[in-house]
């Protein structure tokens, strides 16, 4: 006889794989699509990508004289959990909608874990990191970091090493493991930095730091390597700054702190935490829509978006600079291909 938990199981298993074929079914994958890990479907019928909007919920903490604390971070889960209506799951309650975090740098926790790894970090505020989606595939992955460490390089930047972000990958429904990427965390810092030397004045003092100029190239970096890598390649920079760092996926809030492991370290400190449920109205979830974005956690439900966003791109022929120079170039387009209206206008942020 069979028993109910066996019957159960069997059940799941069949929804797992119903809900996963029924996804590589409507997603008509094709060479042209431009959305990331072609997790839109192309154009077709009423359905067209570029008009998809969000519809959100927004939390934010923060202690008003910027001390970090692991409270923060953890209120924050209180805030985003209780906004659980305010986004959305798949037809299996494992695949949300989106969801994330986005914190200040927890030096401290940083530090333990390169200490470790055997990456020297510079003084607080003088090095960048993000998160990074690649496609969970060796070569690609590698060739991919290849492109963004000579790349930096170029633009007199240098990485000091990488780190693989700890996750909980079993708590993701069929969709979202479908398209689940590797998440890598580069160590950026200026080229003149060098670890084993004492004569690291400029990195020691941060008056003469140029926090300005290492932003900028930290800017082009991110776009430059955009543009080169492309999509296709599920290659996305949540993050890269020297002052925030953000955590997000396809998940459901609940989900948030089970999967990154890194946000239940009691040594992770922020002093901040901007927190995101994602409702995607008319619209379908992916890792890289998730938010909270680089710069804001949006709401969505921009009406005018295609008029914004060709207004934005017209824009581009008059643009000049005086602190980007020759390098604004670089930039274009400001408005990357595939993304939701909310990644449209932080992208103008």
């Amino acid at each position: 006889m069979v028993s109910i938990v066996e019957s159960v199981n069997h059940y799941n298993q069949q929804n797992d794989q119903s809900a996963y074929n029924s996804q590589k079914d409507f997603l008509f994958l094709d060479s042209n699509n431009t959305s990331w890990a072609d997790a839109l479907p192309q154009k077709q019928g009423l359905y067209d990508p570029d008009y998809e909007k969000d519809s959100c919920g927004v939390g934010f903490i923060v202690h008003i004289r910027g001390a970090p604390s692991h409270k923060i971070l953890s209120d924050a889960r209180d805030v985003l959990c209780n906004m659980t209506h305010r986004g959305a799951v798949g037809s299996d309650a494992r695949d949300g909608d989106g969801a994330g975090v986005m914190t200040g740098i927890p030096h401290e926790f940083f530090h333990q874990e390169t200490t470790r790894l055997g990456i020297h970090l510079p003084p607080q505020g003088q090095y960048a990191v993000g998160n990074v989606f690649f496609k969970p595939e060796h070569a690609v992955t590698e060739e991919c970091k290849l492109i963004f460490e000579q790349t930096a390089k170029s633009l007199n930047l240098k990485v000091l090493g990488w780190r693989e972000v700890p996750k909980n990958d079993s708590i993701l429904g069929p969709a979202a493991k479908s398209r689940e990427p590797i998440i890598l965390q580069p160590f950026v810092t200026l080229a003149s930095y060098d670890p084993d030397s004492s004569s690291n004045s400029s990195l020691n003092d941060i008056d003469k730091f140029d926090e300005a100029y290492f932003s900028r190239q930290l800017y082009i970096l991110r776009k430059q390597t955009t543009h080169i890598i492309t999509v296709k390649k599920w290659y996305y920079i949540c993050s890269l700054s020297n002052k925030n760092i953000i955590y997000k996926g396809q998940l459901a809030p609940v989900q948030v702190y089970n999967y990154f492991h890194d946000l239940n370290n009691v040594a992770y400190k922020t002093h901040f935490a901007l927190v995101h449920s994602r409702f995607s109205t008319n619209t379908f979830p992916s890792w890289d829509r998730a938010q909270p974005m680089r710069w804001c956690a949006h709401n969505g439900e921009i009406n005018t978006l295609r008029g914004n966003k060709n207004w934005m791109r017209a824009r581009e022929g008059i643009m000049k600079s005086d602190s980007f120079g020759q390098d604004l170039d670089l930039l274009y387009p400001i408005i990357e291909e595939g993304g939701s209206d909310s990644a449209a206008f932080d992208n103008v942020l």
